[in-house]
């Protein structure tokens, strides 16, 4: 893994940690750090030794946004070309072909609320806040959030918390959906380390369709939806790891798996 100026990154077993580090501005989101993340999931993508990504931020926030000093001095076209660049980033992550977990540690406002919903998951510290502050500052969620956020938890509520620009809490957030799970700061990266290797366990040719039929389906009508569940079952179906995986059941033993 090359090295990055914006980033952190820890290899534990098969877990790659991705740490944003830029703590004197909460982490913002500016050109250089959507570049180096798309970069760095590139990497993890290939990177055969890694079958699961952890997003976090270092310091007291995960990402508090886009950068609004480097934003304030863009043009219209501009914008538009900052906002296709973090959204191309947020794609990456959604469609990674491993999971990503977000550990939302602090802050995750505007840019850094969107980067955490395009993660497969989100864990949050019980400091944790979350937020579209966006209209506010005379501009809409520009990286996904307007179309991310009431996927997650319904028009109305995404209506609610981007027209009023507040910020919520990390159980408010677990209440409407955002987040999946809550744990005390001190525990938030192990525990999430700990469901990151639970995950592992499981069948990577598996999990990998089973991201790929939920993200494929979740937008379209329920009969295309159980089509592309029916297209991504062959793969796994024809997998040595399906005759481990059964075999192991009736047996009553751990599983083994080859992504094979």
């Amino acid at each position: 893994m090359k090295e990055y100026s914006t980033l952190l990154f820890e290899q534990k077993g098969r877990i790659g940690i991705v740490k944003v580090n830029r703590p004197e501005a909460l982490n913002a989101l500016n050109a250089v750090v959507l570049e180096e993340l798309s970069d760095i999931f590139g990497e993890i993508d290939a990177d055969d030794s890694i079958g699961i990504a952890i997003l976090t931020g270092e310091g007291r926030s995960f990402v508090a946004g886009a950068d609004i000093a480097a934003m304030k001095e863009m043009n219209a076209l501009e914008g538009r070309a900052f906002m296709i660049k973090g959204q191309a980033v947020m794609q990456k992550i959604e469609t990674l072909t491993k999971p990503v977990i977000a550990a939302v540690n602090g802050f995750a406002l505007g840019g850094g609320c969107e980067l955490a919903m395009a993660c497969d998951i989100r864990f949050a510290s019980e400091k944790a806040k979350f937020g579209q502050p966006e209209v506010g500052l005379g501009i809409i969620p520009g990286f996904g959030g307007t179309q991310r956020l009431p996927r997650l938890v319904g028009k109305g509520m995404a209506k609610l918390l981007i027209f009023g620009a507040e910020m919520i809490g990390a159980e408010e957030a677990k209440a409407i959906g955002l987040v999946e799970k809550v744990f005390p700061p001190d525990e938030l990266l192990a525990e999430t380390e700990k469901f990151a290797e639970l995950i592992l366990s499981k069948a990577p040719i598996a999990v990998r369709l089973a991201k790929a039929a939920i993200n494929n389906g979740v937008n379209v009508d329920l009969p295309t939806g159980v089509s592309f569940e029916a297209e991504a079952s062959v793969a796994p179906f024809g997998s040595e790891d399906r005759l481990e995986g059964m075999g192991a059941f009736l047996e009553k033993r751990p599983a083994v798996f080859k992504d094979k």
